[in-house]
C-alpha cells in the first residue's frame, strides 16, 4: 500500500479476492447475468436519491432519475450509467473493497460446483458488483455523491488489487466502465443490450436507456413500478423476474398475490411472495425484516418490520400507500392505526395464500414448510387471533408417518379410534429420540397415534396450543390419569400387590431425585421411563429453559416401571441392599438415558454396569434389553 492517503493501491479482503476469482475463472454458464445485477444496483442508487431527498431539499430537483447504457465499440468498453446518490470515498472502500458484505462468506459456503446453480446465488449473497469480472478484465468506477464536490475513481483488474484515487465529475451518480475482454465484445451489440434489458429488468420502476454511437437514446423497458400495471397484462415470468429484483433470490417463487385495495378508509397496493426456499439469513437476529415500503410509488424503506408480524418474516414482497405521509419514519410507524390495518389485511392476505396452497399444491406446499415451517409455528404463540388457522397449516411427524413432516391435526383426528379424545404428542431433543422413545410402546401397541414434536420451539407451541377444535392435546411423557385409563392393563391389581414393597423401597433408595415410583401402563418393552407430573412443566421444556440460564421451578420426575421386564422383576427379587441400590441406579440412568438426557455420574453408572454384567455372566445370565 502506498502512503499517499490520497491516491492508493489497497488489497481485497482475502473473501472477496476468493469471489473475484470465482467470477473470473469459473462462472461462465450465464454471463449476462452481471447486466442484471449492475441494473440493480443503479436502480437502488436512485430509490436511495429519492428517499433521502425527503428530507433534504438539497437533493430535490436535477434531471429525472434513470439509468444508461453506453457502449463504445471502438474503445471496447461498457459504461453503466445512473444519476442516483453516489457514493464517497469512504463508501466506495467499504462496498467495493477490502470489507466484503456480510453474506460474502455464507455465498462461498454455499457453492455446489453447479455452475448454474452458483451464478444464481450472486444477487442474493450482496456481491453482485463483482459479477463484472465475468466479462471485464477491467473496471473501473467514478462516482460522486450527492451534495459532494470531489468524485472517487476506483479501478481493478480483479487479481487482488484496487486503486483510489480522487476525481472529478459534472454530476452526482456513479459510471461503472467495463473494459471488456474480447470474446465478450458481443454485449457492446444494441439488439443484446436491449434483450437483457427486457428479460431481466423490464419491471424496473425508472428508465433504462440506450445511448448509441450517435448520441441518440432508446428507453429499453416498461418505466413503470411494476405494481401499478394491470394483473390483466402480467404473466407468470412478469412476476418471477420482479420477484428475482426484489429478493435476490433466483429460485422462483412457490406463489404470490398481487391485490389494489380502494375505498373505505385504506388505500394501498400489495404484492406478496412465498418463498421456495429460506433467505440465508432468515436465522439471524441482527438482520433487518419485512416488506419494502412505498408511499405513492416513492420508495420509503426496504424492510418496514411493521407491516407483518415475525412469524411471516419469511414473506417478501411490498406495500405502496397513499395513506401515509412521504417522511414517515420507524417511530411513526409503530403504534400507527393505518399501518395496523393494513398488517392485518397482510395476514390475512397470506394465510389464504398459504390455505390455498396447501389445499390445491400439497407438493408445493411440503417445500415450503421444510424450508420455514419453523417460523410459521411461531405464530401459535404470538398471534392468538390467528391461532386456529395457523394449526391448521402445521405439519408433523408422527408414529403414523415418521419420514416426512406431512400430518396435519386435521389428518390425525380423522383417523383416531373409537374412545380416542385427545391429540396424543410427545416433544424429544430430535426426531430419532422421539421415534425411539419409551413412552411410545404402550400407545403403539394400542394403535394410537403420537405426534412427534422435535422442534425447539415446540414446547412453547403446546404450552400456547392447548387444543385443536374440540380435541385436548396431551404429552404421552405426563403422569396423566387419562392416560392411564386409556391403556390399562388386566394385570394392574396383581402387579400393585407384587411390587408395593419394591415401590417403597425404591422410592426411599432415589429419594431426592424422584418425585415416585409406580408401575407404568404405558411401557410394553422398555423396563423404565421417566414422565413429568400431571401439573409440572415437561421435562424438556425444564432443560431448554436451564441451557438458557433460567430459573426452574424445582420438580422431580416419576420413575415408572414395566411389571414385566426381566430387569424390574430382578429388582423385585433383589433382597441385598447394596445389590438393589445399584440396580436403581441403573435403572433410573436408563431411563435418563433413553430420553435423551445427561448422567450426573456416568462413571458410577459405568462401574454399577460392569458389575451387573458379571454378575449375569453365568448360566443363569439374564436379558438385558
Amino acid at each position: 500500500m502506498t502512503t499517499d492517503t490520497r491516491s492508493e493501491k489497497r488489497e481485497f479482503q482475502a473473501e472477496t479476492r476468493q469471489i473475484l476469482q470465482l467470477m473470473i475463472h469459473s462462472l461462465y454458464s450465464n454471463k449476462e447475468i452481471f447486466l442484471r445485477e449492475l441494473i440493480s444496483n443503479a436502480s437502488d442508487a436512485c430509490d436511495k436519491l429519492r428517499f433521502l431527498a425527503l428530507s433534504d431539499a438539497s437533493l430535490q430537483g436535477g434531471d429525472e432519475l434513470a439509468v444508461e447504457l453506453v457502449p463504445d465499440e471502438a474503445a471496447g468498453t461498457l459504461t453503466i450509467r445512473d444519476n442516483g446518490i453516489g457514493m464517497t470515498r469512504e463508501e466506495v472502500i467499504e462496498n467495493l473493497g477490502t470489507i466484503a458484505r456480510s453474506g460474502t462468506k455464507k455465498f462461498l459456503e454455499s457453492l455446489s460446483g453447479d455452475q448454474k446453480k452458483d451464478s444464481q446465488l450472486i444477487g442474493q449473497f450482496g456481491v453482485g458488483f463483482y459479477s463484472s469480472f465475468i466479462v471485464a478484465d477491467k473496471v473501473t468506477v467514478l462516482t460522486l455523491r450527492a451534495g459532494a464536490t470531489e468524485a472517487v475513481r476506483w479501478e481493478s483488474d480483479g487479481e487482488g488489487e484496487f486503486t483510489i484515487e480522487p476525481s472529478f465529475k459534472q454530476d452526482r451518480g456513479t459510471e461503472v466502465t467495463l473494459h471488456l475482454r474480447e470474446e465478450d465484445r458481443d454485449f457492446l451489440q444494441s439488439w443484446r443490450l436491449q434483450a437483457i434489458v427486457r428479460k431481466y429488468s423490464d419491471h424496473i420502476g425508472l428508465p433504462i436507456r440506450l445511448k448509441n454511437d450517435k448520441g441518440e437514446t432508446e428507453t429499453l423497458n416498461q418505466a413503470r413500478a411494476f405494481w401499478t400495471r394491470p394483473k390483466s397484462e402480467l404473466k407468470d415470468e412478469d412476476y418471477q423476474h420482479f420477484y428475482e429484483h426484489l429478493s435476490h433470490d433466483h429460485q422462483p417463487p412457490l406463489t404470490w398475490a398481487h391485490n389494489r385495495v380502494e375505498g373505505g378508509s385504506l388505500e394501498y397496493t400489495s404484492l406478496l411472495y412465498i418463498p421456495s426456499q429460506a433467505a440465508f439469513d432468515l436465522w439471524d437476529r441482527e438482520q433487518g425484516r419485512g416488506v419494502q415500503l412505498y408511499v405513492k410509488r416513492v420508495f420509503i424503506m426496504d424492510k418496514a418490520a411493521e407491516l407483518l408480524p415475525p412469524w411471516l418474516r419469511f414473506v417478501r414482497g411490498l406495500v405502496d400507500t397513499a395513506d401515509l405521509p412521504l417522511n414517515v419514519s420507524r417511530e411513526l410507524l409503530q403504534g400507527n392505526r393505518t399501518v395496523d390495518k393494513i398488517r392485518a389485511a397482510l395476514v390475512k392476505r397470506v394465510l389464504d395464500l398459504l390455505e390455498d396452497l396447501a389445499e390445491k399444491r400439497p407438493e408445493d406446499y411440503a417445500k415450503f414448510w421444510q424450508a420455514v415451517g419453523v417460523v410459521l409455528k411461531e405464530g401459535l404463540v404470538e398471534d392468538h387471533a390467528n391461532q386456529e388457522r395457523i394449526a391448521r397449516l402445521c405439519r408433523f411427524h408422527s408414529t403414523a408417518e415418521t419420514t416426512e413432516q406431512k400430518v396435519s391435526l386435521a389428518d390425525y383426528i380423522a383417523r383416531m379410534p373409537e374412545g380416542q379424545d385427545k391429540i396424543y404428542y410427545l416433544s424429544a431433543e430430535s426426531l430419532a429420540a422421539a421415534k425411539g422413545s419409551p413412552h411410545l410402546e404402550g400407545f403403539r401397541k394400542r394403535g394410537f397415534e403420537v405426534l412427534l414434536l422435535s422442534d425447539r420451539i415446540d414446547e412453547w407451541v403446546v404450552a400456547h396450543l392447548t387444543q385443536f377444535r374440540d380435541k385436548k392435546l396431551e404429552s404421552v411423557a405426563r403422569a396423566s390419569k387419562d392416560i392411564e385409563s386409556k391403556i390399562e392393563t388386566a394385570d394392574k391389581a396383581r402387579h400393585e400387590s407384587e411390587y408395593a414393597e419394591t415401590l417403597k423401597r425404591l422410592g426411599e433408595v432415589l429419594q431426592g431425585r424422584i418425585e415416585a415410583a409406580r408401575l407404568s401402563v404405558r411401557l410394553t418393552e422398555s423396563p423404565v421411563c421417566l414422565v413429568a407430573g400431571e401439573q409440572a412443566l415437561s421435562r424438556r421444556l425444564e432443560e431448554i429453559l436451564r441451557k438458557a440460564g433460567e430459573a426452574v421451578p424445582g420438580s422431580l420426575p416419576v420413575l415408572e416401571l414395566n411389571p414385566d421386564h426381566a430387569l424390574v422383576q430382578r429388582l423385585r427379587d433383589t433382597a441385598d441392599d447394596a445389590a438393589f441400590a445399584d440396580l436403581a441406579e441403573l435403572l433410573l440412568g436408563q431411563a435418563v438415558l433413553a430420553e435423551g438426557g445427561q448422567l450426573s455420574d456416568p462413571a458410577g453408572f459405568v462401574q454399577r454396569l460392569n458389575r451387573l454384567l458379571l454378575e449375569g455372566a453365568g448360566p443363569s445370565r439374564i436379558v438385558l434389553g
